[in-house]
């Protein structure tokens, strides 16, 4: 008889934990052999139990889970990791399959949905919707338009609202906060910040604005701000 898959659950919500717990231990081919409510306690976990297959959310407190996928990618690398989450960010996305997850994931998807993709993560496949294939896909073309500029070719250009959108970053606003600031729809920052993203090469909005900051493109922002 086939070993089950060895399924730790990583979610600082203990009602989605348990929930999660009972639809993968209905599966006849799953087991779910550990828990955890955080990143460093699921390390601890993952070296002890050796699971096949970890799901990760994505932010939890003290450790989140991508500086926990990258640890266990280092001291169980055997281990697949699918991160859970609630929010569709692109910059959560790409940071994840950076860190090693092989899979990202919306906490709504349906239980019909979520299965067969931690089925086929075992053999090889990559837990990701339709939609955000295409995301990683459109990213790359906007990183072969946007090459990143040899040393001595000067500082990559942004538009005056990219500008403004990254000082906003810069001063921690977050998207919708963003999007009010500048009177401009929640799709338009976001598509700001996958341009900047590209432009600047970097892997993170926040990357990005102190990249900026160093080479002069935004002003340091004013701490004092409401």
């Amino acid at each position: 008889m086939t070993r089950p898959i060895r399924v730790l659950l990583v979610d600082d919500h203990v009602l989605f934990r348990q929930g999660l717990a009972s639809l993968l231990s209905a599966q006849p081919d799953m087991e779910v052999v550990g828990e955890a409510a955080d990143g460093l306690e699921a390390l601890v976990k993952a070296q002890k139990l050796r699971p096949d297959l970890i799901l990760m959310d994505v932010t939890m407190p003290g450790c989140d889970g991508l500086e926990a996928t990258r640890l266990i990618r280092e001291a169980v690398p055997e281990a697949r990791i699918v991160m859970l989450t609630v929010h569709d960010e692109d910059e959560k996305l790409f940071e994840a399959i950076r860190s090693g997850a092989v899979g990202y994931v919306l906490k709504s998807v349906a239980a019909q949905t979520l299965i067969p993709l931690l089925r086929n993560v075992l053999v090889g496949e990559a837990a990701i919707s339709g939609v955000m294939a295409r995301r990683i896909l459109e990213e790359f073309r906007r990183l072969a338009r946007h090459p990143a500029a040899a040393p001595g070719e000067g500082t990559p250009e942004l538009t005056a609202r990219e500008r403004e959108v990254l000082q906003r970053v810069a001063a921690g606003d977050m998207d919708k906060e963003i999007a009010l600031r500048l009177n401009l729809s929640l799709s338009t920052v976001k598509t700001h910040l996958r341009n900047i993203l590209a432009k600047l090469q970097a892997t993170s909005r926040h990357q990005a604005s102190r990249y900026a900051l160093r080479m002069g493109l935004i002003q340091p922002p004013d701490r004092r701000e409401e």
